[in-house]
């Protein structure tokens, strides 16, 4: 049974004192802003494929065109986001502990899978990739094909999943004691040993954010994606773009049901991600 003094504490925290008032205000709109914007659509999606039962969402999940745009989505989108976090680690790195001429101008260059058009980008990996580009075409000299395969949906899904990585582990790095990194050397740790022992830890809650909003981001990727896959079904097609072909068919229930399951997979997904990253914050610390 919760003490009154418990209940208090639990109240104040609640209720956190800020420097802006209106507690009640503030939180109210909160509630109303998520729910009109966010909840209230995904909730009438959901009550849309309603009629369709499990069984009707079942029989669409497995049916093989559908299977296969499920399973291109999430296992690319996933490798994008770990592509993402290796090299967007490397690269927020780079840009905060080095400095070197043309720096500060790289460093805007990340933003720009933001601020181009998705279809912008599209066009330009596919002219680039396509067999006859400037990286397709040395490319197809060694047998190598990216554009209007698998592997180029890989490509633009990296593409626009990079500055998520890279935004959110600068802070952190900025914030990181070259003091520590020199300490672990003096006590003879190696560098691989400094890395996952000194380095790591803190920078963990940052790097699963940025993985998480990777992975949202490349999930839900069209634009850039339909111009370089090829679109070809059971092969390169998206599960998004497969929507927009059941909606031309006048396949609403279908569509609807693509939809819905996307949405199942992507929040269980998330969660996971973010119930590691709680895990991680309590393991290493709040960051």
């Amino acid at each position: 049974m919760t003490s009154p003094t418990q209940a208090s504490r639990n109240a104040r925290r609640f209720r956190a004192p800020s420097v802006i008032p209106g507690f009640g205000l503030t939180f109210g709109y909160t509630l109303l802003y998520l729910g009109l914007v966010v909840l209230f659509p995904l909730a009438t999606l959901v009550w849309r494929s309603s009629g369709l039962g499990f069984s009707g969402l079942y029989d669409i999940a497995t049916e093989p065109r559908v299977a296969a745009a499920l399973r291109t989505t999430f296992l690319l989108s996933f490798a994008a986001a770990v592509v993402d976090l290796v090299f967007g680690l490397a690269v927020a790195w780079t840009l905060t502990r080095y400095d070197f001429p043309g720096r500060r101008l790289l460093d805007a260059f990340v933003d720009l899978p933001f601020a181009l058009p998705t279809a912008v980008a599209g066009i330009s990996l596919a002219a680039l990739y396509a067999p006859n580009g400037w990286f397709g075409e040395p490319l197809a000299d060694i047998n190598v094909k990216i554009a209007f395969t698998r592997w180029g949906i890989l490509v633009a899904l990296v593409f626009i999943g990079l500055p998520f990585v890279v935004r959110t582990a600068q802070p952190i790095i900025s914030e990181l004691e070259i003091e520590l990194e020199e300490a672990s050397a003096t006590l003879g740790a190696a560098r691989l040993q400094t890395v996952a022992r000194v380095l790591l830890p803190p920078l963990a809650p940052a790097l699963l954010t940025g993985f998480a909003l990777a992975y949202a981001r490349a999930i839900g990727e069209y634009g850039s994606v339909i111009f370089i896959s090829g679109n070809i079904a059971y092969v390169s097609e998206i599960a998004p773009l497969l929507i927009i072909v059941k909606l031309e068919q006048y396949d609403y229930a279908g569509a609807t049901g693509i939809a819905t399951i996307m949405l199942g997979i992507s929040f269980v997904a998330l969660l996971v991600i973010n119930l590691i990253q709680a895990w991680s914050r309590k393991r290493f610390g709040h960051v």
